[in-house]
């Protein structure tokens, strides 16, 4: 019985932990969604709002049309700037500091906005002909400020996509050089050729040299033998040799059928006697 409450208890907890993660997951899932929802929300009001802005500027008139061109502005140089810091942010870890500053910066252009916003629903002119100036210069400045970090973001990107650039070239350029390693060895190996074949045409000229004479006194002995076998002959018969075949008994004469085979030759030419002989 205790060993039945023991497994009914684990399995009752074991079902509050699942239960417990299940909810826990939902709820971060949930969040997450809802960021992201945000996020997009946030994203499509902000276009839907500078494309408003854009309108305006071509159909209003007047101070309406120059505060939305003000508005429009301040909206595009922000997120330009916005862009250009996060997308080197992988990179470069110092444009941290730089979206801080970026971040301080939109929330005093996010209440230069609202101002201008108020402007645009002031019924008076005056007024209006009044604050704009002011809201414009304050305008100006903001766009100066993100525009000169946007500016100095892009040319440090450069400069250091250059230094890389320059990095890869030489390296490059070694690689290649190692590549061609037979450049050098061809050039050793051509020294080496050169002072080898020198070498061997000074040889080559020695035994030149000693063969010239040695085939000097090999004619004079040649000459001497030939000399002395004329006046071997003109004294008497030339002996055969052992190797040259003359003198030699034949094979008919060695094995005894030299008389037998001489008079079979002598039979084989004899004519036979035709039936008209008779």
């Amino acid at each position: 019985m205790d060993a039945f409450g023991v497994m009914i208890g684990l399995v009752l907890l074991f079902g509050i932990a699942a239960f417990v993660l299940a909810v826990v997951g939902t709820v971060k899932a949930a969040k997450a969604v809802a960021t992201k929802i945000g996020r997009h929300e946030a994203n499509a009001r902000r276009a839907v709002e500078n494309a408003t802005l854009k309108a305006k500027t071509f159909t209003k008139v007047g101070p309406p049309g120059q505060i939305a061109a003000v508005r429009l502005g301040l909206r595009t140089s922000l997120d330009g700037t916005r862009q250009v810091l996060e997308s080197g942010l992988p990179q470069d870890g110092q444009l941290g500091e730089s979206l801080a500053l970026l971040g301080r910066l939109d929330t005093h252009a996010a209440e230069l906005d609202g101002e201008l916003r108020m402007l645009e629903r002031e019924p008076d002119t005056a007024r209006i002909a009044a604050k704009l100036p002011e809201l414009r210069e304050r305008a100006e400045r903001i766009t100066h400020s993100a525009e000169t970090m946007r500016w100095a973001a892009q040319d440090r990107m450069h400069r250091f996509a250059d230094d890389e650039l320059s990095r890869l070239s030489q390296e490059c350029e070694s690689e290649a050089g190692a590549l061609r390693h037979w450049d050098t060895s061809g050039e050793s190996s051509s020294a080496s050729s050169s002072g080898g074949s020198a070498a061997g045409a000074g040889s080559a000229g020695s035994a030149a040299g000693a063969g010239s004479a040695a085939a000097t006194g090999s004619a004079g002995s040649v000459s001497a033998s030939a000399g002395t076998r004329s006046g071997a002959a003109s004294g008497g018969a030339a002996r055969a040799g052992l190797t040259d075949g003359k003198g030699r008994p034949s094979a008919e004469e060695l094995l005894g059928l030299a008389d037998p085979l001489a008079k079979l030759a002598q039979r084989l030419r004899k004519p036979s006697a035709g039936p008209t002989a008779g």
